[in-house]
């Protein structure tokens, strides 16, 4: 007996319709939504390309309907206005137009073209999982001098992997140098005014901090090969914001030198001079003012230093002990402000009658460590060690400078907060100025080029960024130095400590007759001239009168 057949057609459901065309417009709609997302997310990310491809279907429109002519018309017009604008204000021109064309140039055919060939090349590719974890390029910024280009850290990688890879990143993007920032370049701008709260919010969010964002500085042309011209002399100095020198970037560089003391170390003729008359130009208002006082020892007879002797308030450049008693002067100021000063603040504010006081030491090698006399070597050296120690925050300063950063050279180099590594002989002499590490992350001062060049170029770290930065230092001439001289001498003379009170102890109570043979004539006690039985004996029986022995 055969079994039934079962039909097994697919049931079919009529469907109706608008129902159709109704999922499929949705599909569109949805498609459509995406495509103007990832459009917008494109132009809010290519903002500065809008301008350019408006203008382009435009042309493109104009060329359609009326040719070649209306084009070249409106290029002359632009050239000349654009001219023009570079002619009569060429920062702005710059700002505007010339820097922001040539970062979208250089970020699309010398970046992005070559990024994962060099990347890779470099190490810095990370392999997870079958395939590559490349570095994002996120931004290129031009300056006059360099090329700023942020990127995003794949995940395994920090900052110290790029310290390494700084050389051939440089090379193979066809530069000489290139600085490795693990930190934000620009800060959040200070907002003042209407919205300023807003304003400083959004900032917030903008300027947060992001780890994994590094910034590479390339150095496309060496701004620093030219001498540096010295900077007007400020009417009030700002003591947190001394303007030195040159930066490569062409910014300045200023010098913090409030609550700090700084060292700077560089072989022969390479700029020390330049950092100390740049630093002593940039205080010589506040000099004539009697806001601050220079105390200068200069150990190699004056050689450096004696042409700036009106601006000094003490100098001294033979006399070894005269400069201990010098830093002895300087010790007790700081003991005076300590006693005043204790329990109300912390740093001390320079004023006219109580002025930042600067100790600039041309040579501390010949102090600490060349010096004889080894008495006298001592004492400088325990008086330089309680000024480095205490002074900074008392407003007693020590500028010091030297050709040897060694330890048994320079044996208080660590007491300088602030250092500043000029051209150095060897390559291990960068991490002694600068710290551990420093010569990795970009402090080459062993390659400074012992040429004009290089004479006052060097590297200094600044508050807020671990990596050092390389600047220049003006150049001040010896005419320029006498012309200081001349019109901000010193109008306040540093105060001599008084002498110290030396506290003799009190003899004791014997009479006249005794005490000419017991203590010498200066006061100080001298060692008994009779046995201690004997003066017991004395004491019990005095000496009776020669009527009363009769």
């Amino acid at each position: 007996m055969r079994a039934p057949l079962v039909n097994f057609r697919k049931m079919q459901v009529a469907t109706p319709w608008w129902m159709i065309w109704a999922v499929v417009l949705f599909w569109l709609v949805v498609k459509l939504l995406v495509v103007a997302a990832r459009l917008a997310w494109f132009a809010a990310k290519h903002w500065r390309a809008m301008p350019a491809v408006v203008l382009a279907l435009v042309a493109l429109r104009v060329y359609l309907d009326h040719g070649w002519w209306p084009l070249l018309v409106a290029a002359a017009l632009a050239g000349g206005v654009l001219g023009l604008w570079c002619w009569k204000a060429r920062e702005f021109f710059d700002r505007w137009v010339l820097l922001p064309a040539l970062a979208i140039w250089r970020r699309q055919w010398i970046y992005r073209r070559h990024w994962h060939e060099t990347m890779t090349a470099c190490g810095l590719v990370r392999r997870y999982d079958g395939g590559e974890l490349l570095p994002r390029l996120l931004s290129v910024k031009c300056t006059n001098a360099t090329d700023e280009v942020v990127l995003k850290m794949p995940r395994g990688q920090n900052p110290d992997d790029w310290y390494k890879a700084n050389s051939d990143l440089a090379y193979s993007f066809e530069h000489r140098h290139c600085r490795v920032y693990s930190t934000r370049r620009a800060v959040a701008p200070a907002r003042t005014g209407r919205c300023s709260r807003l304003r400083r919010a959004v900032d917030r969010f903008t300027y947060r901090d992001r780890p994994r964002h590094i910034t590479l500085v390339f150095i496309r042309r060496d701004a620093l090969t030219q001498l540096v011209q010295p900077f007007p002399v400020p009417s009030v100095p700002d003591f947190t914001a001394l303007v030195l020198g040159v930066r490569e970037n062409l910014m300045p560089y200023a010098l913090r030198l409030l609550a700090t003391h700084v060292l700077v170390v560089g072989a022969t003729r390479r700029g020390k001079g330049s950092f100390i008359w740049s630093l002593v130009r940039s205080l010589a208002a506040g000099v004539k003012a009697g806001l601050v006082e220079l105390w200068v020892i200069d150990p190699k007879g004056g050689m450096e230093l004696f042409m700036g002797r009106p601006m000094f308030s003490r100098y001294e450049d033979s006399d070894f002990a005269q400069m201990a008693d010098m830093l002895d002067d300087l010790i007790a100021r700081m003991r005076e402000r300590q006693a005043r000063l204790r329990g109300k603040v912390r740093v001390h504010s320079p004023r006219i009658g109580d002025p930042l006081t600067v100790l600039i030491i041309d040579e501390l090698a010949c102090l600490l460590a060349y010096l004889q006399d080894n008495e006298l070597k001592n004492r400088i050296t325990q008086s330089l060690a309680v000024l480095l120690s205490q002074g900074a925050g008392l407003g007693v300063l020590v500028v010091g400078a030297s050709q040897d950063p060694r330890k048994e050279v320079v044996s208080l180099r660590d007491l300088f907060p602030t250092r500043i590594g000029l051209g150095l002989l060897e390559s291990n002499h960068v991490d002694l100025v600068l710290g551990e590490g420093a010569r990795n992350r970009g402090a080459l001062c062993d390659q400074i080029p012992d040429t004009a060049e290089g004479k006052g170029v060097g590297y200094v770290l600044i508050d807020g960024e671990p990596e050092p930065a390389r600047v220049r230092f003006s150049y001040i001439d010896d005419d320029l130095i006498r012309e200081m001289a001349d019109l901000f001498p010193a109008v306040t003379p540093a105060i001599t400590a008084p002498e110290p009170v030396r506290i003799v102890p009190a003899p004791k109570q014997v009479d006249a007759g005794r005490r000419q043979h017991l203590y010498r004539p200066n006061g100080k006690q001298a060692g008994p001239l009779l046995p201690s039985n004997l003066l017991s004996a004395l004491d019990q029986n005095p000496p009776t009168t020669g009527g009363d022995s009769a």
